[in-house]
C-alpha cells in the first residue's frame, strides 16, 4: 500500500468516526493527528500508531478496542485521544503487553480507568513490579491477566492470540496475533535493521532468540504482516517474514562474530572495541557503546559463559 492511499484509508476513518462526536473536539483531535500521522491501518481494523517508544498495535472493530503497548504516558494520552476521536470514547477492551520494558508499558498509566483488563505474559508483569536492575516505577497500571504459554480472546469478529515461545529479547516476551487480519505484533521481538536491546539480566538468550524468531514464522504463514517493535530511520515498522529471517540471521551473525575473535586469542576489551558494522549486515550501522544490553556484549557473554 503507498503512503498516500494508507494516510487516505487513516484520514477517512478518523473522519467518519469524528463526524458523530462534538464538532470542535473532533475537528481539533482530527488535526492533531493528522498532523502527526501516528495512526497507520494495516488491515481488517487493525493498524499500528507511532510517536515516541515500541510501536503499538490496534484493533477497533464494532466489538470492541485493543491496544498492544503503550509507549510513553504523554504518547499514550495522545494515542487515548485519537481512539477516542474514532470509537467515540468506548474505552479500551483489552490493553496487553508485548514485554516489561519502558518504552512498551510506560504508558500504561494512562490507560487506568479506561482499559478493561490489562494482559501480559507472568515474567513481564514479574519485570514491570521489579525491572531486574532497575527500580519500579511510582505509579503504574500492571497486568491483571496473566499466561504462560498462550492467551486467546474474541473481540468483535477478531481473534487474538497471545503466544510465549520462550527466552529471547527477555523472558517474558509475547506475540499478539490478530488471526483474522493476519497481522501478528512482535514487539520487541523484531529490530528492522537495527541493532537491537538484549536485556541478559531479564533473561534473554540470543541463540534462542533465532530459534523464536523461526517458531513465530511457521505458526504464521507467507501472507501475515509482522509489526515491528523498532525499526532503523526511515524504514516501516512493518514487514513479512523475509525480515523475520534477515533479523534471525544478523543475531547468528553477532553470535559467530563474538565467537570468532574469542577462538583468535582477542580479549574482551579488543573484541568490545570492534564496533563497525557486520559484513553483510551494513544497514544495521555501527555497534553502539558497549553495555549490558549491546548485542555485541551479550553475545561475547553467551559465547565465553553459556546462557
Amino acid at each position: 500500500m503507498t503512503t498516500s492511499r494508507r494516510d487516505f484509508l487513516a484520514t477517512s476513518a478518523l473522519a467518519a468516526f469524528a463526524a458523530t462526536l462534538r464538532p470542535g473536539t473532533a475537528l481539533a483531535q482530527l488535526s492533531a493527528i493528522r498532523a502527526a500521522n501516528t495512526f497507520t491501518p494495516i488491515r481488517r481494523n487493525v493498524g499500528h500508531f507511532t510517536m515516541r517508544g515500541g510501536t503499538v498495535g490496534w484493533l477497533m472493530n464494532p466489538g470492541g478496542v485493543v491496544v498492544v503497548d503503550s509507549q510513553f504516558p504523554t504518547e499514550a494520552k495522545a494515542l487515548i485521544d485519537g481512539l477516542n476521536a474514532q470509537s467515540g470514547n468506548r474505552g479500551v477492551d483489552y490493553l496487553i503487553n508485548t514485554h516489561h520494558h519502558g518504552d512498551h508499558t510506560g504508558g500504561n498509566i494512562a490507560f487506568r480507568g479506561i482499559a478493561k483488563t490489562v494482559v501480559s505474559h507472568k515474567k513481564a508483569e514479574e519485570h514491570m513490579r521489579m525491572p531486574p536492575g532497575g527500580q519500579p516505577p511510582a505509579d503504574q497500571l500492571y497486568p491483571n491477566i496473566m499466561f504462560t504459554g498462550t492467551w486467546t480472546a474474541d473481540v468483535g469478529d477478531e481473534k487474538i492470540r497471545a503466544r510465549h515461545y520462550g527466552r529471547a529479547h527477555t523472558s517474558g516476551d509475547a506475540v499478539i496475533t490478530f488471526e483474522r487480519a493476519n497481522v501478528a505484533h512482535m514487539g520487541d521481538l523484531m529490530f528492522n535493521q537495527r541493532h537491537p536491546v538484549v536485556d541478559r539480566a531479564a533473561g534473554a538468550i540470543m541463540r534462542n532468540w533465532m530459534s523464536v524468531l523461526d517458531q513465530a514464522a511457521r505458526d504464521h504463514d507467507n501472507d501475515t504482516i509482522y509489526i515491528f517493535g523498532h525499526a532503523n530511520t526511515n524504514l516501516p515498522v512493518t514487514g513479512s517474514r523475509a525480515d523475520l529471517a534477515r533479523f534471525r540471521d544478523y543475531l547468528g551473525a553477532v553470535l559467530a562474530f563474538a565467537e570468532k575473535q574469542h577462538k583468535a586469542g582477542k580479549s574482551r576489551d579488543e573484541i568490545m572495541a570492534m564496533r563497525d558494522p557486520l559484513p553483510g549486515f551494513e544497514s544495521f550501522g555501527r555497534f553502539g557503546n558497549p553495555g549490558p544490553r549491546d548485542p555485541l556484549t551479550v553475545a561475547y557473554e553467551e559465547v565465553t559463559q553459556g546462557a
